[in-house]
């Protein structure tokens, strides 16, 4: 029903390894017009019978979350940005050629899927193609720009026995960190045989609200075989049809070691039986770095450290002011041992170039299991070192922030972004008149922008994070003496309002005016928490 174009590595990056990059889109379309000449054959000698070609894209020789040297953890075999350049040319190439379909797959670095992704949806709209929600209905030389295509994705896991990825990310924290992708299935192939793969694909199935496929290897390579796989047809078929009967399959097929009889064989063993039923999942805010963290309605308040931002901790900018990273990630450990779920990434400060220090700190902490197990904030009144930070990421953060001051145009441009790299937002109650500071312009802000990002850019509500202002009291000045109360009902109505939306807040603003006394700041903080979060406080 599907066949895959062999376009593997027809991009730039992994044909530089053989002086060959200059070939990329020439073989990328030569490859899906070779497997749409195939189809096309099969239909013409089968009345009735619909094949699909499917653009098969690879994970590159490269890597851009994990460090490829030694001696320097921040280092990196490629960049976000050569990799949208790379993958791109690809696409376009197997769109030309006439693929039915986009397949990411043998994902082993998020960032390197998420890349493709970004790519496939800005070729998307530069040539008015829809992502496919569903199969549709094609017909004998019909033009792939005038139809909608499905994106695949398929991720591969390499060590039996384990639920973590090459970059040690859990099943559901990959999940998590593409899930904002408009994809037809999601799934899992190569690696590993059957035996191993079980576990997985049954975990994936329970968490994913698309269908889901699965093509493993005939088991795991064994070179002193003389096919080189352990699996033969009449062993590998019985073990998928399982699965199928236990409802975890929606699209099935073979990777590395099967034959035309395997094919056979799996195709004959799963006919008739149901495909699986999509899942309903609970609209929560899910997040994730190599592990995933849920935001469930009875969840405890979410601490966001702040240790790791400049102006959160002068040690920490006097660090990277002094070019002194590796201490430096030494203040962001420190925040994780000591219970922070999040942490918060911010380097804007006058002395520092926000752009490469953003860059190498995060590529510094994606090295440290310990640390980056957990999401990052990334924290930034520019947009250049926000979307800076998160072309490092491979899990799902949350960008702070964006808000309406400079228009809704602006507004919307980094809304689609903040969607398309695969992040939350943290959205700040600030408009055109300037930043919100009583009840009904806080309201009236805020649901002007939850409107605008779930019915123009289609944001997923439970990943929209309001912070409504948490401003000075005891200032002495009477018009600013309502400012803590006039919070806690903004959040309130909210929470009533805005379906799914989360509240967030730093909270040692409202004490400002008492800078130097601990106590009393203490005091007060706990007593605005108290209410707060009785009101609906998320983080």
């Amino acid at each position: 029903d599907i066949i895959e174009t062999n376009t593997f590595n027809s991009q730039s990056i992994s044909l530089a390894d053989y002086g060959m990059e200059a070939l990329a889109y020439e073989l990328a379309k030569a490859g899906a017009e070779c497997a749409r000449r195939a189809a096309d054959a099969v239909e013409k000698a089968q009345p009735g019978r619909i094949c699909f070609v499917a653009g098969a894209i690879g994970p590159t020789t490269k890597t851009s979350s994990i460090s490829t040297d030694v001696n320097n953890p921040g280092a990196r075999g490629c960049t976000f940005d050569e990799l949208v350049t790379s993958y791109s040319e690809q696409i376009n190439g197997m769109l030309d050629g006439g693929v039915d379909v986009l397949l990411v797959e043998t994902i082993f670095d998020t960032l390197n899927a998420k890349a493709a992704f970004f790519a496939i949806q800005k070729i998307f709209e530069e040539r008015n193609v829809l992502p496919a929600s569903c199969w549709q209905n094609r017909t004998a030389g019909e033009t792939p720009a005038a139809r909608s295509i499905p994106i695949l994705a398929s991720v591969t896991f390499i060590q039996a026995g384990s639920n973590r990825g090459v970059t040690g990310q859990t099943v559901e924290a990959f999940w998590n960190s593409i899930s904002n992708v408009p994809l037809l299935s999601v799934g899992m192939n190569c690696a590993l045989g059957p035996k191993e793969l079980r576990p997985l694909i049954e975990e994936l199935s329970g968490l994913a609200p698309i269908y889901l496929s699965a093509y493993p290897n005939a088991g795991l390579p064994n070179p002193l075989l003389p096919t080189g796989f352990p699996e033969t047809p009449e062993s590998l078929a019985p073990q998928l049809r399982e699965w199928a009967q236990n409802g975890w399959l929606n699209i099935v097929g073979g990777c590395c070691g099967t034959t035309p009889p395997h094919i056979k064989a799996i195709a004959d063993a799963v006919k008739g039986l149901p495909p699986r039923k999509v899942p309903t999942v609970e609209p929560y805010l899910r997040l994730s770095g190599l592990d995933a963290l849920t935001v469930r309605p009875n969840s405890n308040f979410l601490n966001i450290g702040e240790r790791t931002n400049v102006a959160g901790s002068p040690k920490f900018a006097q660090l990277i002011k002094a070019g002194e990273y590796e201490a430096a990630v030494s203040v962001a450990r420190q925040q994780v041992e000591n219970g922070a779920q999040v942490i918060d990434v911010c380097m804007d400060e006058g002395m520092i170039d926000g752009v490469p220090a953003m860059t190498r700190f995060l590529n510094l902490i994606a090295s440290e299991p310990d640390i980056c197990k957990v999401p990052v904030m990334v924290d930034s009144s520019k947009w250049e070192v926000i979307e800076a930070g998160l072309k490092c990421l491979q899990g799902k953060g949350i960008v702070n922030s964006i808000s309406l001051k400079e228009g809704e145009e602006k507004f919307l441009h980094q809304a689609k972004l903040v969607l398309r790299y695969g992040a939350a937002v943290v959205v700040m109650a600030f408009d055109e008149r300037g930043q919100a500071d009583s009840f009904e312009p806080r309201t009236e802000v805020c649901k002007r922008a939850y409107d605008l990002l779930v019915e123009k850019v289609g944001f997923p509500p439970q990943d929209i994070i309001f912070d409504p202002n948490v401003l000075t009291v005891g200032t002495g000045m009477e018009e600013h003496a309502n400012y803590a109360v006039d919070f806690i009902r903004a959040t309130r109505w909210i929470k009533e309002n805005l379906p799914h939306a989360k509240v967030s807040g730093g909270i040692s603003n409202v004490s400002f005016s008492f800078r130097g006394n601990n106590a009393v700041r203490e005091a007060m903080h706990s007593a605005f928490l108290y209410h707060a979060i009785k009101a609906g406080l998320d983080m």
